[in-house]
């Protein structure tokens, strides 16, 4: 499976990357897919940020998603969808792969800007797929994006 850090989708795709990340900034809190060690899914609150041309995942030194992520780093990270049903900016979707930082220069310039409770684990993000999804008209509008290939937007009514 190709991955991609994202930095490189926003080479690729500047605008699309644009609108995920802005869904994301949107609301604080999102939901984490992990997978449990029998293979069965883990669903769960998280905070994401964007610095330094990554998409970072922290959390809780000892968490289960943590744990989950360090057995297998297969992730699915949904949008908040906001306050109410309207779904203002559409529905995101980021799935890829956790990967754990453990170059202390890197934690330490992370600890330094976003100052989170300590101790924690930190994961950068490699993307294997991004999809949004939101309304126009009567339409369902959908836009999938994954490494080595074009943006494809389909469109149902």
């Amino acid at each position: 499976m190709t991955q991609s850090s994202w930095a490189a989708f926003v080479t690729a795709e500047p605008e699309f990357a644009e609108s995920v990340q802005h869904r994301f900034e949107k609301y604080r809190h999102h939901v984490l897919a992990t997978l449990r060690k029998d293979g069965s899914p883990r669903v769960t609150g998280l905070e994401v940020t964007f610095r330094f041309g990554e998409l970072w995942l922290g959390m809780m030194h000892g968490s289960r998603k943590a744990q989950d992520l360090l057995r297998d780093p297969r992730f699915a990270l949904h949008s908040n969808p906001g306050a109410d049903d309207s779904m203002d900016g559409g529905d995101v979707r980021i799935s890829g792969r956790a990967i754990e930082v453990t170059e202390p220069a890197e934690k330490v310039r992370f600890t330094e800007d976003v100052k989170p409770p300590e101790p924690y684990h930190l994961f950068r993000a490699e993307l294997t797929e991004v999809v949004r999804t939101w309304v126009e008209g009567d339409e369902l509008v959908v836009r999938h994006w994954a490494p080595g290939g074009p943006v494809r937007t389909r469109r149902r009514s």
